[in-house]
């Protein structure tokens, strides 16, 4: 009986679509990354150090995942190798360390809603990157090459009138009640923008975070092929990462103090960046560019922005404008249309297929044209086919 009941749940996942976990991974995903914005803001506010949080939160990453990794992937993690411990450091400084550290920085001197709408440029940034490695594959003489192309474009085009163009107020929320109280809780009453800090510099890290971002998401498909344990791949990832920034902290903070808790607030904050925004978010991301591809996990990257938008109206009764609205719609239309490529893009894979496990022997010289035509055209990554 224990086993039967037991073993349910597992079926009940199984028989959901591989592509309905995908998508409901990713908006889940989505929503953890929303809440980090306003978190990260309150932690640097209430005064944690830019260089001991990302310590923290990583130590709280790595201790949640290496369990899961050393128990789950006892059969399928291959031997380590030199190379593989070269190419994990290299994912660390990308993804942890230069990632997790231009984010801070860019954050400390701009909000949270402009480092949202600002990490929308990542699906085009990933886009291009895998384009160019040949990890994704672009076929502008077909519609689900197209659709890629323009999805991205309107994603990055609805991203950019978020940020440059405001426009009249459509929507004033009532402010909370909280912050009109006597004592407003600390972490809720300073979560505006940077005062006293440079914006162009925020930016210029901000952007910096967006690459490393990208090249993290892409980076990762060819090391997943090589070495398909993927929480063992994320663990390896943070303890690089761990060990990068301890060096840097030791170096550059000075003050003892900025080790030690002053507050709940402040250990809220590291506990929910180490649980959800790095242990939680760093398995189901490595489990969906492995499933889906580096740009699949990109392309959700704008919904990020809408959940913050909803949730600092919500908290901070935060207005919401024009230039928002239409932001928004055009981020969804590219959304779909990328995702729409990417369904058109399996079928033509499937369609490719026959043609190439043909043998010549047993056709014409029409179908042995068509082979070489196939042949011509690289199949698609395994990661894209489930998508």
């Amino acid at each position: 009986m224990a086993d039967s009941s037991s073993a349910s749940p597992n079926r009940m996942w199984c028989s959901i679509p591989e592509r309905l976990q995908l998508h409901g991974a990713m908006l889940a995903l989505q929503f953890g990354y929303a809440g980090f914005h306003v978190v990260s803001r309150a932690a640097l506010n209430m005064g944690i150090s830019k260089f001991v949080f990302p310590v923290y939160r990583n130590i709280i990453a790595l201790l949640l995942l290496l369990p899961f990794a050393y128990f789950l992937e006892k059969k399928e993690r291959p031997p380590i190798s030199l190379n593989f411990l070269v190419q994990f450091f290299l994912l660390a400084l990308v993804g942890i360390t230069a990632n997790q550290g231009f984010y801070l920085l860019g954050l400390d001197n701009t909000s949270p809603t402009f480092a949202s709408a600002i990490q929308n440029s990542v699906p085009a940034i990933t886009f291009l990157m895998a384009a160019l490695l040949r990890i994704e594959k672009v076929r502008l003489d077909r519609k689900d090459g197209i659709s890629k192309v323009a999805g991205t474009i309107f994603c990055v085009a609805g991203a950019t009138v978020i940020t440059l163009y405001k426009g009249p107020t459509i929507y004033s929320p009532q402010p909370p009640v909280v912050l009109h109280s006597i004592t407003p809780a600390p972490y809720v009453s300073t979560l505006g923008d940077a005062a006293g800090k440079s914006w162009t510099l925020g930016c210029i890290y901000l952007i910096g975070h967006c690459l490393a971002w990208s090249g993290w998401l892409v980076l990762q498909a060819p090391v997943l092929k090589k070495y398909p344990a993927r929480l063992s791949v994320t663990s390896y990832t943070c303890f690089f990462g761990l060990i990068q920034f301890v060096v840097i902290a030791l170096l550059a903070e000075r003050d003892p103090q900025a080790w030690i808790f002053h507050s709940g607030g402040e250990l809220f904050t590291i506990l929910y960046a180490g649980v959800v925004a790095s242990g939680i978010a760093f398995a189901v991301q490595i489990w969906c560019i492995d499933r889906g591809g580096p740009v699949f996990v990109a392309v959700y990257q704008p919904v990020q922005t809408l959940v913050v938008a909803i949730m600092a109206s919500l908290a901070l009764g935060e207005e919401f404008y024009l230039g928002g609205v239409i932001g928004a719609i055009l981020i969804i239309v590219g959304l779909y249309g990328v995702l729409w490529g990417k369904n058109e893009e399996k079928k033509f894979a499937q369609l490719e297929k026959p043609l190439i496990q043909s043998t010549p022997e047993h056709g014409n010289n029409r179908t042995t044209s068509h082979i070489k035509s196939s042949l011509a055209q690289p199949l698609l990554p395994p990661s894209s086919e489930n998508v």
